[in-house]
């Protein structure tokens, strides 16, 4: 009988291990931290280049700084070779931690999903200033980093916007604009730096561009 209520026990423990883990949230308290829309570039020659099985196209520079609204980890199926996780971002009053708290935000099978019992700003702007973001990292240590990044982090980022063939005819094409929402409308980003910035007053961002 004492074996086998400890075979529950070290049964549970284990459980609780495994399979509840907590996530890790960061909280930087009220206020804008990412002021700005994301920047992307225009009437750029990109030319397409190989990553193993697959022919990457940048369509667009891109350079983007945001708080993580949420992140998940992807590990199947092609998109998962490319792409270890997503990122869903948010910029100008969906940086603000305020205005956050008051939206419920998950991820699921590469969407990004939103909804709120009452609109803490407009609809429009949710869907404008936030987007779910398909993180390509270019190198194994913007990978490390990727891989690093908590819930509720400011990233700054800067790659391109791409398309992406495989060889056997499956694609992956990103987004150009913040305005769409549905299917296609995320950002297929491949990643070519990854920083972490430590947080700053949101009254003295405008000091960075000076």
């Amino acid at each position: 009988m004492k074996k086998a209520i400890f075979v529950v026990i070290i049964a549970a423990i284990t459980f609780t291990i495994y399979f509840c883990k907590h996530e890790e949230v960061i909280l930087t308290g009220p206020g804008v931290y990412a002021p700005k829309d994301p920047v992307q570039g225009v009437n750029e020659n990109l030319q397409p280049f190989k990553h193993g099985e697959f022919t990457i196209t940048p369509v667009a520079s891109y350079k983007i700084r945001a708080k993580v609204l949420s992140r998940k980890r992807y590990k199947a199926g092609k998109g998962g070779k490319l792409s270890p996780v997503d990122f869903a971002l948010g910029w100008g009053r969906m940086s603000d931690e305020s205005v956050v708290e008051n939206i419920k935000i998950r991820q699921y099978r590469r969407w990004y999903y939103w909804n709120a019992k009452a609109l803490p700003i407009p609809q429009k702007e949710i869907q404008t200033h936030s987007s779910n973001h398909h993180i390509l990292p270019a190198n194994d240590a913007v990978r490390k980093k990727a891989l690093q990044v908590k819930k509720g982090e400011i990233v700054e980022m800067s790659g391109y916007l791409v398309k992406v063939n495989a060889d056997d005819g499956w694609h992956w094409y990103s987004s150009t604009s913040r305005e769409d929402t549905g299917d296609g409308a995320c950002e297929v980003f491949w990643v070519e730096s990854l920083e972490v910035p430590g947080l700053i007053n949101p009254e003295f961002l405008h000091l960075l561009d000076k």
